[in-house]
């Protein structure tokens, strides 16, 4: 081989490297915003707490979902807010429950008055609950909202969340069910891959 296309050739694979390089510093930047952020309860005074739906199994809410009731009650319990909104529909064809509405008898048996509660049935992602939030959120006159979910969809769910104009606070579940190496993991990948996917892909 020439001398010239060795140069060449050496050329690209330093370029390459570089690129690489800068993919996995960009990588590891999302991935550390993504845990920061689900790292950092901003829980305030607000109009509504937003507990967004996770599975259920009839009517019992999937051990993911319950650390979410958990939480947003205590929220409620503590006064930030008059109000919880539960999100979620139905799992399946044949499921007799939506999420929400597993969420709303978790919370009457929790002592959280009728009244307390709204709900939706109709949402089936995470864009969904709170599209369908932010109108019941106007519905009833409410401004500003304190949304539950897991520490890392935290980072995703506010930032569809004032997207779809709600005034949002976050409030990661501090008794996260992803708590093994493998399964927080296999969580983050999920939510660097909505991170990118969510910029270069037309909102639905």
């Amino acid at each position: 081989m020439s001398t010239p296309r060795r140069r060449r050739k050496a050329g690209l694979g330093r370029w390459l490297w570089r690129l690489l390089l800068l993919v996995l510093l960009w990588l590891a930047g999302v991935a550390g915003y993504i845990s920061l952020v689900g790292q950092r309860d901003q829980a305030a005074p607000a109009d509504v707490i937003i507990v967004l739906g996770a599975a259920a199994y009839d009517a019992k809410p999937s051990p993911v979902f319950e650390e979410r009731l958990r939480h947003g009650i205590d929220l409620y319990k503590r006064g930030l807010a008059p109000k919880i909104i539960f999100t979620g529909g139905y799992g399946g064809s044949g499921a007799r429950f939506s999420e929400s509405q597993v969420g709303r008898r978790y919370a009457l048996r929790q002592d959280v008055p009728d009244e307390a509660i709204l709900i939706e049935s109709v949402s089936r992602n995470t864009r969904d609950n709170l599209r369908q939030a932010a109108l019941l959120m106007q519905t009833h006159d409410l401004h500003r909202a304190i949304i539950v979910s897991d520490p890392l969809h935290m980072a995703r769910a506010l930032r569809v969340g004032r997207e779809v104009g709600i005034d949002a606070l976050g409030s990661p579940t501090p008794t996260s069910r992803f708590r093994t190496f493998a399964t927080r993991w296999r969580f983050l990948l999920a939510e660097m891959y909505f991170f990118h996917r969510d910029r270069f892909a037309e909102p639905r």
